[in-house]
Order: C-alpha cells, then sequence, then structure tokens
C-alpha cells in the first residue's frame, strides 16, 4: 500500500487533471503535537491532505497555506504544504468541538487560502467558512476565487489521512458531459475506499473505462519550518526595551514552535548578540 505518497493523474481524451494523497507517518508525526478532539483532530488530517493537493497545483517554489478561522468553539485550523510537499499544521480549539458542518464547529468564520512563492509577492484567497465539510468549503473558493470546477474528498482517521481531488484543466471548459460523467463516477467513493486503496487500485475501480494516465508517485514528510534564525528576526522587531523588559520578569526569552512543539531560548548574552548582530556562536540550547 503506498503510503506518505502523492500522485498526480490526467484523463488523456479531455481536459481533467486529478491528484490523489495518502498521508501516513507525516499525519502521525503533525497530530503528534496539536491537542483536540475527534472532530478535531479529523478536520487537522483533512486540511493536511488538502494543502498536499493544493500545493501540487503551483508551478513555481513556494508553500500553500490553508486557514481556517471562527468565533465558535473550533477557533483556527492551519495546514501548509511546500512545493517539494513538506507539511505541517496546527489546531486551536476551547471546549468541547462537535461533529457537524463548519458552521456549528467555527461559528461565524472565513477560509484563507494563500499561494506563497520564496521569490514574490503572496496571493490570497478568502471566502466566507461555510459548508457540510472542509472540501465543500474549498470548492467553493475554487468556484468564486479561481472560476475553475473542482471537487474534492477528504477524509481522515486516527491511522491515516488522505484527499482525492478532480479539477477542470483552464484551457479545456467545454468538457462540461465528461465533467459532469468522471465527477459523477467519483462521487461513489467511499471513505473506506479513500483511507485503504492505493491510488491505482481506486482509479481502476472508478475510472476503468477512461484513458488516465497516472504520474510517479511523489514523497510526502511531515517537516515544520521553523528556524532559530527566524524567531530572531522576530524578537528583532520586538525592540529592546521590550526584550529588556521580558529577562527582567522572566530571566530568559522563550519561544515555543505551535507547529512541532520545539523551544528556543535566549538568555541576557543571546538577546545582547541578536541585537547587535552577532549570532555566530550561541550555546543555548533547542529542545522539543
Amino acid at each position: 500500500m503506498e503510503e506518505d505518497s502523492l500522485r498526480r493523474f490526467i484523463f488523456e481524451e479531455f481536459g481533467v487533471r486529478g491528484e490523489w494523497v495518502k498521508l501516513t507517518a507525516s499525519w502521525q508525526h503533525a497530530r503528534r503535537y496539536q491537542h483536540g478532539n475527534a472532530a478535531v483532530q479529523a478536520h487537522l488530517g483533512q486540511a493536511l491532505a488538502a494543502a498536499a493537493l493544493l500545493s501540487a497545483t503551483i508551478k513555481f517554489s513556494g508553500s500553500v497555506i490553508l486557514q481556517a478561522q471562527g468565533d465558535g468553539a473550533f477557533r483556527a485550523l492551519v495546514a501548509q504544504s511546500t512545493h517539494d510537499r513538506k507539511i505541517r499544521g496546527l489546531v486551536r480549539s476551547h471546549g468541547d468541538v462537535l461533529a457537524g458542518p463548519l458552521e456549528a464547529m467555527f461559528g461565524q468564520g472565513r477560509l484563507v487560502l494563500t499561494i506563497r512563492p520564496d521569490n514574490g509577492e503572496p496571493y490570497q484567497g478568502i471566502v466566507p467558512l461555510q459548508g457540510a465539510n472542509l472540501a465543500a468549503a474549498l470548492q467553493t473558493y475554487f468556484i468564486q476565487s479561481e472560476q475553475l470546477d473542482t471537487r474534492l474528498w477528504l477524509f481522515a482517521n486516527e491511522q491515516v489521512a488522505a484527499g482525492f481531488l478532480l479539477q477542470e484543466l483552464p484551457a479545456h471548459q467545454d468538457f462540461k458531459p465528461e465533467w459532469e460523467r468522471i465527477t459523477m463516477l467519483a462521487d461513489t467513493l467511499t471513505e473506506a475506499e479513500l483511507l485503504r486503496l492505493d491510488c491505482e487500485t481506486l482509479l481502476h475501480r472508478l475510472f476503468h473505462q477512461e484513458k488516465v494516465r497516472l504520474f510517479d508517485a511523489e514523497a510526502v514528510q511531515f517537516e515544520c519550518a521553523c528556524s532559530r534564525q527566524k524567531i530572531e528576526y522576530a524578537l528583532r522587531s520586538l525592540g529592546a526595551q521590550e526584550l529588556e523588559h521580558i529577562l527582567e520578569e522572566k530571566g530568559a526569552v522563550e519561544v515555543g514552535c505551535e507547529f512541532c512543539n520545539k523551544q528556543y531560548r535566549f538568555d541576557r548574552i543571546d538577546v545582547k548578540k541578536l541585537l547587535t548582530g552577532d549570532t555566530s556562536d550561541y550555546q543555548t540550547e533547542t529542545r522539543h
């Protein structure tokens, strides 16, 4: 069974592309640092699968960041995937989050999708956080922001997170009957099948009468983008006065990464060096 991999495919006779992703060890690694009940964890897995799928649609070095924010019990959901399939995510909830429509879980909220190139200005699209599930909200995003018919299926349990995407190609929007037939076939996909089957078996079950070209698998893994250098930059922005206040109150400046729980500690000597730009010989520890 394929694990921690993404595969792209295309229908050769008309303008529809697709992607499949299955997360196992990467999903377990990501969820290790996040807390929440079953409903919260399931949405984190779905979001990570979605971010990985969407990262395969960008044609440059960069990342896709999916953010869901609201004023309900489920406060925040963030999932990120880089162009080379490095994923990470976080959740924030308050009280008991009951499974249900997005409005019931998040309250009044919004879904933000950010495309962030390594070199260039980011692009951001925002839609209301509404619908039966995260897949439905993302489909609304693509219709409103990209004007592309897109369908997603996202599922996650304690062991596996998986996703399936179909999308019409921008230059081939005149294949509506074919699009409707393909999505009707895909609608027979069950949660158990997506979580259990490998990509080739799944495509054969759904589309055995179609000419589908399947591309090689791409590895997906958990990797956090935090670093001491990024923390230093953030601390410099606070200014010397604020940092001195923290040092007087706590004796050191400690910063934790919300994605991977890595802890960064800066004592008075470290703070002096980062403010003067001399960070060549830090000896303080970084730990999980």
